[in-house]
């Protein structure tokens, strides 16, 4: 890895500031999760004296160091997967992702994923604040779940979005598919979100701890058709990023979301199902959840913009078939 150092000096006007808030103000193309990172990894420095906390105080014609590792990027191998982009301009893109794509290489998954597209696509011209296996992510959606993302190009832009999602300002709306009918019809789930102590890999509510996770809720219809199990259609909108929080919410109200395969809910048995909806369902791989609509505002120019995408063909025509039938 290259170092690569660089050196602010204070003014009288930064007098008192935080460090971690004063470097956020300095280093635009810098999260402050990024800075947090810096600031812990002790890469910061006051008048050659390491800064050990993110509180600390610096006064007038302070010489702030930091320093950089620039990473050498690991190989990651592009791939030719045709992206649906809704929008695109010299600092973002705006992508639909399909289900069953994976957002970034991880662990039994390093070729077929987002990231590789993106780098067969753009090639270097990605933010890299995410490291040199998330060029250009900003954010993630489920492996099982399609719908909207936004990529930054730069890092400015990635910053920027990182703040918006930071201050839970973004605009996140999904569609749904659920089994049964929650009540209220319209509602706002608030609970902690935590690891589950039973299985790692899943997320579980909790009163106490985890993080704070909030999720509106509408039901817009609720579908009661012979030989199938009643099903509701419904829209979210998250306050709050929590990994699986929808799924997990759902779970919390006792029920889940059709196809879910890891947030099941229980005694999910059927004597009798239509087989025509069991087939259109069975062909999902995953959850059929879909995030419909992102908006932000603009890093470049601070415009309210907001992105909104139709149903897939496959929740189109599951929603299509249960429309069709007679109650």
């Amino acid at each position: 890895m290259k170092n690569k150092t660089i050196k602010i000096l204070s003014t009288s006007s930064d007098k008192g500031k935080r460090i971690d808030i004063f470097l956020s103000e300095k280093l635009k193309e810098m999260t402050r999760s990024n800075i947090k990172k810096l600031i812990n990894q002790k890469k910061v420095m006051v008048n050659n004296i390491i800064v050990e906390a993110q509180s600390k105080k610096i006064k007038n014609n302070d010489e702030i160091n930091i320093t950089f590792h620039e990473e050498i990027n690991k190989k990651i191998m592009p791939s030719s997967v045709n992206l649906k982009i809704v929008y695109e301009d010299k600092d973002l893109i705006i992508i639909n992702k399909p289900q069953g794509m994976v957002v970034h290489p991880g662990a039994g998954n390093k070729n077929n994923t987002l990231v590789n597209a993106l780098v067969g696509k753009y090639k270097k011209k990605l933010s890299n604040l995410g490291g040199s296996t998330r060029p250009g992510i900003v954010h993630r959606i489920d492996k099982d779940t399609s719908g909207l993302l936004v990529v930054a190009k730069n890092n400015f832009t990635h910053a920027d979005l990182g703040r918006q999602f930071s201050r839970h300002s973004i605009k996140r709306k999904y569609i749904a598919l659920i089994w049964g009918v929650i009540r209220p019809l319209q509602g706002t789930i608030e609970t902690f979100i935590t690891r589950s102590k039973r299985n790692r890999q899943l997320m579980t509510t909790d009163e106490f701890k985890g993080k704070r996770a909030i999720t509106k809720y509408s039901i817009t219809k609720v579908f009661n058709k012979k030989d199938i199990p009643k099903i509701s259609l419904i829209e979210f909108e998250l306050k709050t990023g929590r990994t699986h929080q929808i799924r997990v919410h759902m779970i919390y109200k006792g029920t889940s979301l059709l196809g879910d395969q890891k947030y099941r809910k229980k005694n999910l048995k059927f004597k009798k199902i239509d087989t025509t909806f069991e087939k259109i369902l069975n062909s999902f791989k995953g959850q059929v959840l879909h995030a419909y609509t992102l908006g932000f505002d603009h890093p470049r120019n601070l415009n309210k913009v907001e992105f909104k995408t139709k149903l897939p063909l496959k929740f189109k025509k599951l929603v299509d078939y249960l429309e069709s039938l007679k109650n």
